[in-house]
């Protein structure tokens, strides 16, 4: 089966938000980045409901993701912490958003993908989770620093 563009768009946009939760999930159970993949890829990705089906990811994005989350947490947190205020220091924001800063600066510091690209998706992934509230607006502003800092070419 051929995927068209749109489809391959919708799983990368899955994949950034299943990853956010993955990440979430690690930090509040200490389960470990390999065991959270496997329930995500196994029983996540396409799960139904019965209102409705959750989208299939995009496996290796999401795999990447969080694998590059873990693996360079240290200096994605010191990013963030330099866009944070300082009286903020990522320790004391949200765990969503925190999972969220990890995921994008994972894709931001590791990856090809346009800043810009991902600093859109995730902002849409910040309104997902908050639906109500100016999360998305304070992480595309966080997103927005850490992105100059990172890729100050894309700017």
């Amino acid at each position: 089966m051929t995927l068209s563009g749109n489809q391959k768009r919708q799983m990368k946009s899955a994949a950034r938000l299943f990853a956010v939760q993955a990440l979430y999930q690690m930090e509040q159970t200490g389960q470990t980045v390999d065991r959270v993949r496997v329930e995500f890829e196994d029983h996540r990705f396409g799960e139904e409901f019965d209102t409705h089906t959750m989208a299939e990811g995009d496996t290796p994005l999401f795999r990447k993701l969080i694998e590059d989350a873990v693996n360079h947490q240290a200096a994605i947190d010191q990013a963030t912490d330099r866009a944070l205020v300082a009286k903020w220091p990522i320790a004391r924001i949200d765990p969503t958003l925190r999972a969220l800063f990890r995921a994008a600066g994972a894709e931001l510091m590791q990856s090809a993908t346009p800043p810009k690209v991902v600093i859109v998706e995730f902002v849409d992934v910040a309104k997902a989770f908050f639906p109500e509230g100016d999360e998305a607006k304070f992480a595309n502003a966080v997103l927005d620093h850490m992105a100059r800092e990172a890729k100050p070419e894309a700017f």
